[in-house]
């Protein structure tokens, strides 16, 4: 009574009201027959035992509702299967107290005292036997489910779990053994005894292991939403490539039924880009898309939901069991319409856009050169080079755009020599501006590591560039007040918090003596969008961070003393191996 009523503050929780339920069924269970074991007189006593079999009906139907809603199979409890258990338990109830007409229960009920005690005997009828064959294996399948549950989800709920499988055992055997008459005492049963170590089990799982504070409704919540309740469609497949589970997103797309498709092969309702399954006797990997884990392709669908054609990224990865043996597949469908259509809208506008920036910049500088030779006023000549830079200006811009397509496009990464990558910069440089004085540190060693050669290469290209074009003739590093650019690289290695070597990342530094990046440009940049109020001046900056972006390096902006820039472009080395 106690447990009990420490466990109503948790009213509400997955499993708390059946638990209650099967605590009142083994006290009606348990006090019944402890009284009667006092009662003399035949009415009460038959009374009392009529109560007492009530206990033991209600007691193995609460306990298969607590496991069943406290392992997160509350869906099951609302089933038409689990209605007729309690169809069961009402029939078995109703049967009790008509017991003395039919004698389903028991007949010849006399005393039979024993150790000073009322006890009696009786011959057990067909639907006593019944009652204690069903409430063992209602008992058993709740004890599988709680001891599944230990199984599957490890230490996390063990304690608790295993706790309560094992409570139910010794009132459990104590029954069948009075069932079947066994003992020295048949008539005496010992089962409200052995409630008192299934007690104890209950009270250590609800007090110390924190039963219902924590319990594996939560876990299997989330592998049901991980998967049925997700909008991307996931289809299941065996190794021969037949449906073994549709989730409903997968039902909507495909517009078929999960029960109609299983077993059927997925080629029936979707024309997959790539081989999946096949044969793999003999040979682990055949007809695998992707020996390592999974393939991504793309396919078109006609929805069935209406919505017209739609394109899918199609990931095929390998489904293996906890001892790693490959058992099928897994095919997620990732709605990708509307990033296609963006990509290809993209794509066009850029293109479309380069082209004629290149073919419109060349006309003006056609125009310019035509002017220029033609015009004799000073003041006109200087507006006539103004056009032809600003022509300059978006011909570039046009040469940006297409670096920035490249890009955002996919790209593999290589072995690369960072210092040849940065070294070649340099030398585009000095041949573009002669001018200018470009400085280069690099120190001899293996600067070599696997990146996008061509992400790497525009943001060091871009960083020099940006240093130069926007320099205003006042720096501090030469006399005339020229462009300067200092280009360094050097190896870092990353001490973990124990002391000991981490990751090492090659460092590139690009400095000038320029006036500087506009607080909000770089503002602009870090913040990942553009406002009417926020913007920067070219795409140069959006260059370094998208290039870094693709090759997960880190980029530092800093004012540099007396004056000028300097970045910080940080590369993380990964092994050729």
């Amino acid at each position: 009574m106690g447990l009990a009523l420490a466990i109503r503050e948790h009213r509400g929780r997955p499993g708390v009201d059946w638990f209650l339920g099967v605590f009142a069924a083994q006290a009606t269970w348990c006090c019944s027959y402890g009284v009667g074991l006092l009662v003399a007189d035949p009415t009460l006593r038959t009374a009392l035992e009529t109560t007492m079999w009530l206990g033991i009906v209600w007691t193995g139907i609460g306990f298969l509702g607590f496991a069943l809603e406290y392992t997160g199979r509350s869906d099951v409890v609302r089933s038409r299967l689990f209605a007729s258990v309690i169809g069961f338990g009402l029939l078995s109830t109703a049967l009790l107290a008509t017991n003395s007409l039919h004698g389903a229960f028991w007949t010849g009920f006399e005393s039979d005292p024993a150790f000073g005690v009322e006890t009696v005997s009786y011959a057990f009828g067909p639907w006593a036997y019944l009652v204690v064959a069903v409430e063992t294996v209602l008992v058993a399948s709740a004890v599988f489910l709680l001891v599944d549950t230990l199984l599957s989800y490890g230490p996390l709920y063990r304690r608790e779990s295993a706790a309560v499988a094992l409570s139910s055992l010794p009132p459990g055997f104590a029954l069948v053994a009075w069932t079947l008459e066994l003992g020295p005492v048949p008539q005496l049963q010992l089962a409200p005894l052995m409630f008192v170590p299934h007690m104890l089990l209950d009270a250590y799982a609800f007090d110390r292991a924190e039963m219902f504070d924590r319990n594996p409704t939560t876990s299997r919540a989330a592998e049901r939403t991980a998967i049925d309740d997700l909008t991307d469609p996931i289809v299941a497949l065996a190794l021969d490539s037949r449906v073994v589970r549709l989730n409903p997103a997968a039902e909507t797309v495909l517009g078929v039924d999960a029960e109609i498709a299983r077993d059927r092969p997925l080629a029936d309702f979707l024309d997959l880009p790539v081989a999946v399954g096949g044969d793999t006797e003999g040979d682990p990997n055949a007809d695998d898309p992707d020996p390592d884990g999974g393939s991504r392709e793309t396919v078109e669908v006609d929805s069935a939901a209406g919505t017209g054609r739609r394109t899918y990224a199609v990931s095929t990865s390998r489904l293996t069991d906890p001892n790693g043996t490959h058992v099928g597949y897994t095919v997620v469908l990732s709605d990708i319409t509307e990033r296609e259509r963006r990509r290809q809208q993209l794509e066009v506008l850029n293109r479309i856009l380069r082209h004629n920036l290149r073919n419109d910049a060349g006309v003006v500088h056609g125009y310019r050169e035509i002017l220029r030779d033609r015009l004799e006023d000073a003041e006109l000549v200087r507006m006539a080079d103004a056009i032809e830079r600003r022509a300059g200006a978006l011909a570039a811009l046009g040469e940006k755009a297409g670096t920035v397509e490249q890009l955002v496009a996919d790209g593999d990464a290589s072995p690369v020599a960072v210092d040849e990558v940065v070294g070649s910069a340099v030398a585009d440089a000095r041949e573009r501006d002669p001018d200018a004085s470009v400085e280069s540190e690099i120190a001899d060693g293996d600067w070599t590591t696997r990146v996008r050669e061509d992400a790497l290469r525009a943001i060091v290209e871009n960083t020099v560039e940006n240093a130069l074009d926007h320099h205003d003739g006042e720096g501090a590093e030469r006399e005339d007040g020229e462009a300067w650019v200092r280009v360094s690289l050097r190896r870092e290695s990353e001490g973990n918090a124990g002391g000991s070597e981490g990751k090492d990342r090659f460092v590139i530094v690009v400095e000038d003596d320029g006036p500087g990046i506009p607080d909000h440009e770089v503002e602009a940049v870090e913040s990942g969008r553009e406002t009417a109020l926020e913007h920067g001046s070219g795409l140069g900056l959006w260059v370094v961070e998208w290039g870094a972006a693709a090759i997960g390096a880190e980029v530092d902006y800093a004012d540099r003393e007396p004056r000028g820039t300097r970045v910080t472009v940080s590369i993380p080395v990964v092994d050729e191996t």
